[in-house]
């Protein structure tokens, strides 16, 4: 009888492990996809910067334009 309990007992700790393994796993997955996401993040907002600075560099010009008429 007690064999039986260290057998349900040792597929218990099994079963903890494998599901440990996979969480680690996704969360190695979910880390990396984080990144990923705050480079793609960086990059969107230097693009929106320079953006904003040639429609800025624009403006200026189109109201210099309008003055020297």
């Amino acid at each position: 009888m007690a064999e039986h309990y260290f057998d349900a007992l040792e597929q218990k700790i099994d079963q903890i492990l494998e599901r440990y393994t996979a969480l680690e796993q996704e969360n190695a997955q979910l880390r990396e996809r984080e990144q990923a996401l705050k480079e793609e993040r960086a990059q969107l907002t230097q693009i929106n910067e320079q953006t904003q600075s040639k429609i800025k560099a624009m403006i200026v010009r189109l109201k210099a334009l309008e003055q020297n008429r």
